[in-house]
C-alpha cells in the first residue's frame, strides 16, 4: 500500500513534538469566531470534511462512502463535551486534539472509519480499548446496545465515565485498567476496538473475540509507522488480517 499514489494521510492521533496543536497552527479565524457558530453548523461541516477525507482515502480503505449509521452517529455526539475547555472552539474541526496526559481525542475521520470497519450491529456488545475522554465510546453507544470501556488513566476514566452518565450514555461502561488483558467477564464481544497502537495482536483480546466477529487497531512500532488493521475471527477460531490506511497513534501502555 505505501508504494501506492498516497492521497492525503491523516494522522489518528496528534503526538506531541511531531504535530503541532490548534493553537500553534495559525488558525486563520478571529479569537472567538468559530464559538459563536453553533454547535450543530460546526458538526455538520465536521461531517461535510469527514465525507471528503473519506473519498480521498477509498484506494486505501475501499469505502467512497460510510455506513448511514456511523455517519449519524457522529452528527449526534456532541464531541464539544468531549474536549477540554481551552479548545472548545476547535472540537468540531477534523483533526485530533489533546486531553491530558499526554493523550488525545481521536480525529472523527479516524473514529468513524475504525467503527465503520467494526461492522456491527444494533445487538452488539463492544469492547473499546483505550476510552481517552470517552468520545469513541459515545459513537459506539449510538449505534450498539452495549459497550464496555477500558482506560489505562485513572484520571481520564473516572473523568470519562461521569461525562458518560452526565450526557446519558447508559449503555456504556467505563473500568479503568490494562486494556491488554480486556473484560473476559463481559466476554466474547460482537467487535472490539483498540485506540493505540500495539507491536503485537494481543491474544487475551482475540480470545475474547467472538467468532465470526472482527478486530480493529493499529499495529505496528510506537512512534513508528503503524497500519490500521482488521483481524476477522473465523468460526474455526482461526484469523485473517487486513491492512486498511497508515496511522499514526500513540502507544498501547500497561504491564504486558
Amino acid at each position: 500500500m505505501l508504494g501506492k499514489a498516497s492521497p492525503p494521510i491523516v494522522l489518528a492521533l496528534l503526538v506531541a513534538g511531531l504535530v503541532s496543536t490548534p493553537q500553534a497552527c495559525g488558525d486563520a479565524r478571529g479569537e472567538g469566531e468559530a464559538s459563536r457558530v453553533p454547535a450543530s453548523e460546526r458538526r455538520a461541516a465536521m461531517i461535510r470534511e469527514i465525507e471528503a477525507d473519506v473519498r480521498s482515502t477509498r484506494h486505501y480503505t475501499g469505502r467512497s462512502v460510510l455506513d448511514e449509521r456511523v455517519m449519524a452517529a457522529l452528527a449526534a455526539v456532541p464531541r464539544h463535551e468531549f474536549v477540554p475547555e481551552a479548545y472548545r472552539e476547535h472540537a468540531y474541526e477534523n483533526r485530533p486534539l489533546p486531553i491530558g496526559h499526554q493523550q488525545t481525542i481521536s480525529q472523527p475521520y479516524i473514529v468513524a472509519l475504525m467503527t465503520d470497519l467494526l461492522d456491527v450491529g444494533e445487538d452488539a456488545v463492544v469492547l473499546d480499548i483505550g476510552t481517552g475522554s470517552g468520545y469513541q465510546a459515545a459513537v459506539l453507544a449510538e449505534i450498539v446496545r452495549r459497550v464496555y470501556s477500558i482506560e489505562i488513566v485513572p484520571e481520564l476514566g473516572e473523568e470519562a465515565a461521569e461525562r458518560l452518565r452526565r450526557l446519558g450514555y447508559k449503555n456504556v461502561e467505563v473500568r479503568v485498567g490494562d486494556g491488554f488483558f480486556g473484560w473476559p467477564e463481559k466476554a466474547p464481544f460482537d467487535g472490539i476496538l483498540i485506540a493505540a497502537a500495539t507491536d503485537e495482536i494481543p491474544q487475551p483480546l482475540l480470545d475474547q473475540l467472538k467468532p465470526g466477529a472482527r478486530m480493529i487497531l493499529p499495529l505496528g512500532k510506537a512512534w513508528g509507522n503503524q497500519d490500521l488493521l482488521v483481524v476477522e475471527k473465523g468460526e474455526d477460531g482461526k484469523t485473517q488480517e487486513r491492512s486498511i490506511i497508515p496511522v499514526r497513534f500513540v502507544p498501547l501502555t500497561g504491564d504486558h
